[in-house]
This record gives structure tokens, sequence and C-alpha cells, in this order.
């Protein structure tokens, strides 16, 4: 059960969560927890008319989205959602969802997904009490800021969310550049990092690892990652270390300038561990040359960290690198449709995530501050206390000197 909050105040309304097509394994686990709390929560109000629906066998709402042999679709919502606490979980990212235009497969784009959260809204038609969108890796993200005369499609998405559709939230995690936000002002905006439940991931898989400057060290691939490499460094109390891209500014491949040169800036990592932390994996080719740098710089063992692991261009670099040593584990979260392929290799550990959400969903829902959730320093003191990697008394020294 969770343990930040006493839930002593009133909820928003009914919880509801609208799982859109491809999200509905993470929403099935998210609803999972949800009953299981709800159930052994032990409430004196539980009766009263104000907690009326508090305790259900399911939150999921009995929504259906068909298509037409256009392509064309549309969302029906099959249950009243009056007075309801709304929660659209999407994954914008699920290649693995196909749909039948003009006889043919097409698999669902960002695009597509993108419009199935509008329909669910329309469909909601202004009757719930509040709706929030969970998306956990924001749509068009990487299209935050603008270079040239070039589109702003992520601001776009959160304003025609927030102040067009009536969307009161917006939930996602590590957002490629959270300064998009600066779009919604008036709207609530969480960009939440996993960076507790990979630690654990790791403490949990990883033999014989020590968590000391000594023994270990956080790389960021890039300088635009910094500050969550700078997060992980801190809470760890661990070196810190950078790669700068040198990219051929002259030409454009596949929508970026393509990277010339990685080169290493920061501490010794001869005979360290390395955690590499990014926010996604795209092709993977970027991650693997800095593996490789790090390797020729006589690095140990190379982990790779990331929220979203995409693999574009499937697992053919990976399986190659991981043959030749060039790094250990890859971490990714299940927040993405992960490729069945892909749970089924043995570089591969899925972080799970769903828990995490149950909580963040469970306590907005009774209108409680979701702070500590956002920043897990003491959860990870103590997780690393508790496993044997830090000392209470190391912990408050690196504390002290935060």
């Amino acid at each position: 059960m969770p343990d930040f909050e006493d839930f002593n105040t009133l909820p928003i309304g009914k919880l509801g969560l609208i799982a859109l097509p491809g999200c509905e394994e993470l929403a099935a686990k998210i609803d999972k927890y949800l009953v299981e709390w709800r159930v052994e929560r032990e409430d004196n109000h539980k009766d009263d008319l104000a907690f009326q629906g508090y305790h259900k066998d399911t939150f999921l709402i009995n929504a259906t989205f068909s298509r037409f042999g256009t392509g064309e679709a549309k969302c029906v919502i099959n249950q009243s959602v009056r007075g309801y606490d709304i929660f659209i979980i999407s994954d914008c990212f699920n290649h693995g969802v196909k749909y039948e235009m003009y006889g043919q497969e097409v698999p669902m784009s960002p695009d597509d997904h993108y419009a199935n959260i509008k329909r669910a809204i329309s469909a909601v038609g202004g009757k719930a009490r509040r709706i929030t969108v969970i998306m956990p890796m924001l749509y068009e993200g990487r299209q935050h800021k603008r270079m040239s005369r070039e589109s702003l499609d992520a601001a776009l998405m959160l304003q025609e969310m927030c102040t067009n559709l009536g969307v009161d939230n917006v939930i996602t995690f590590d957002a490629h550049d959270a300064r998009v936000q600066n779009a919604v002002p008036l709207c609530g905006f969480e960009n939440v990092q996993p960076v507790y439940q990979m630690i654990k991931a790791l403490t949990k898989t990883v033999d014989n690892l020590k968590i000391d400057k000594e023994h270990l060290m956080i790389i960021s691939p890039d300088e635009g990652g910094m500050h969550r490499c700078i997060y992980y460094s801190t809470v760890l109390g661990v070196d810190l270390g950078m790669f700068y891209k040198r990219r051929d500014y002259s030409r454009v491949v596949k929508g970026r300038n393509p990277i010339i040169e990685h080169q290493f800036l920061g501490d010794n990592v001869e005979g360290k561990d390395v955690i590499i932390v990014d926010d996604m994996i795209s092709s993977g080719e970027s991650m693997i040359d800095v593996s490789k740098k790090l390797k020729a710089l006589k690095a140990k063992r190379i982990y790779i960290c990331t929220a979203f692991g995409l693999f574009c261009n499937g697992f053919e670099l990976f399986d190659k690198a991981y043959e030749e040593g060039y790094f250990d584990k890859c971490f990714t979260t299940n927040l993405v449709y992960r490729m069945p392929e892909l749970l089924e290799k043995e570089w591969y550990v899925e972080v799970d995530l769903s828990k995490y959400c149950a909580y963040i969903v469970d306590n907005l829902n009774h209108d409680n501050s979701v702070s500590k959730l956002l920043d897990p320093v003491e959860r990870i003191d103590n997780l690393l206390i508790r496993k044997g990697y830090k000392t209470p008394e190391e912990i408050a020294q690196k504390n002290s000197t935060k």
C-alpha cells in the first residue's frame, strides 16, 4: 500500500482509467494496484456518500476505439463518466498496434495515437470532473524548440489539449526538455523521473556493484542530458562524465545533423563500472559509439539506463555490441511498447513502473501532493542503506555536501 500520504482527503471524484489502444497492459497493472490498495485501506469514511464508488472491482472505463475502412476512427465510452476524475493513459509510440485502411494493415503512428487521445476527450463530452492525460513519452517531445523556420509540435499539442480540449493535468516521464511546459503555464504538468526504479533495478540485477567514487561513474552521452545525470551522480555520491557530440551542421540526415565524433570530458574511467544515462534509445548508434569509446578508455562494466527503449532500427547493433563486450546490460522501462523479441534478449532488463504510476494516480485522485513521489532522494538513500551500499554516516555526509 502507498505510504506517502494518509489519504484522509476526499477524492476529487470517482476514479476512472481510460486505456487507449496499445496501453491496455500498463493500465491493467495500474488498475490492479489501485483495486488492491483501496480494498486494504482502512478508511472511516468509506461508507459516506462522498466515497461512493471508492472500492470497485476495476477502475477501467469501458471504451472502444473502432475504425472505418478509410482509416477514420471514433471513440465510444460505454458507461457514464459524469463527475469522474478521468485518467487517460496513452503510449503514443506503440507501433505494435495495427488497423486496416483500404484493405491494408497499417501500424499506428504517434499522430494516430494522439488523435485517439482527442477522441477519448471528445467522447467524455465535458461530463468529467477533471481530465488528466498520462503520456509516458511526450508526443513530439523532440520537436520542442525552434532553431529555424520550423514547427513547434510539442507546444502546439500541449496548448491544444490544455486550452481547447479542457485537459487539467499532463503527466509525462523523463521529457526530452521539460521546459516545453512553458507553453501551458496554467496547466498542470509533471515531468517524472524514474531514477529510484532504475537504481533499484541496478542493485537487484548487478552483482558486486560498488557505489562510490573509486568504483562507479555516471556518464551522459551528450550535453543535453546532463541535468538527469547530475541527479544520478548526486544521489549516488559518485563522479560524473560527459560526451560532447561534434555534429556536421552542413547536412541533415533523417531529420538531424549527423554526429562526427564523440569527445569525452571527465575523470579517468579506467577500472570503473560505468552507468550511461539517457532519456531514450532511438537507433542506438550514439549509445553504442559512447560505449565503445568508454571501453577504449578501459572502463570495466558498462550499463545503459534509459526510460524509453524504442530501437527504431532493430536489435542487430545491440546484439553485436553485446557479443563484442561493449556493454553488459541495458535497462529500459515498460512505459512504452517493447517488441516481443526485446524481452528475450540476454542483455535486456525491464524496469516496471506500473506501481509508481498507480501511486501518482492514487495521490492525485485524493488531491494530495505528489512532491515526495517526484523527488525520491529519501527512498534512494534508504535503499542504499538497506542493500548495504552505503552506511547511514556516508549518506549523512553525502547529503551535507550537496
